[in-house]
């Protein structure tokens, strides 16, 4: 585990810091390139603080891009626990003590069990690179051409105890043009992706939405 404080301060006045914030405090969990996660931070969401970058990847370039931005950033690879259960609970020892009103999945290559969902309920979403419920799982952009698809998109999305399956918050549309194949795609998804994540952050940390079990409603 590497624990990387903001500039040079001590850890513990960083985390003193965060505990007297009266902000909408979130983590960013991401194990890839991250992409969506400098576009959260980029965004600078009214009264939301990121407090930090969770990643399970100890050369994923998202850590460069938290360097870059002043983002305290918490590595703990899954590689050195034998049970996903005693990996849950790391991360939960090392994160309880910020008292976060939300974690966003933006890339995080990690299921998460039941054990950890169940301990943050209605306080962890993540981005999903389709429609929902549409191309669930992995290569869902490269499930979308080969159906033969006209549109796909991306769906912001509470996580629960399945796969993709939590009640849906927002989802971006984008069309499926002849010519294009999967990194074009891609790169279509990503730009929308970076509108509505941290939108939904921002509609979330002003407590404007309504769950009524698998229905999410914007209040009036």
């Amino acid at each position: 585990m590497i624990l990387v404080p903001i500039g040079s301060g001590k850890v513990g006045s960083c985390l003193v810091k965060f505990l007297m914030s009266n902000k909408f405090k979130i983590a960013i969990f991401s194990s890839g390139s991250g992409s969506n996660f400098e576009a959260i931070v980029k965004a600078k969401i009214p009264n939301v603080e990121v407090c930090f970058l969770f990643c399970n990847v100890e050369d994923a370039f998202v850590l460069e891009r938290a360097k870059n931005l002043g983002i305290q950033t918490i590595i703990l690879s899954h590689k050195g626990y034998k049970l996903r259960k005693e990996y849950e609970e790391k991360i939960i020892s090392l994160i309880n003590e910020y008292n976060l009103d939300l974690i966003v999945l933006a890339g995080f290559k990690r299921i998460l069990s039941p054990f950890f969902t169940g301990k943050f309920q209605n306080k962890i979403i993540n981005l999903h690179p389709s429609l929902l419920p549409a191309f669930t799982g992995l290569h869902a952009p490269r499930q979308a051409l080969e159906y033969g698809a006209k549109f796909t998109g991306c769906t912001v999305h509470f996580v629960d105890d399945g796969i993709d399956t939590g009640p849906i918050i927002m989802q971006g549309l984008v069309s499926i043009d002849q010519e294009d194949d999967e990194d074009s795609l891609i790169s279509k998804i990503n730009s929308k992706e970076h509108e509505i994540l941290p939108k939904s952050i921002e509609l979330l940390s002003l407590n404007k939405f309504i769950i009524e079990g698998r229905k999410v409603f914007l209040k009036d």
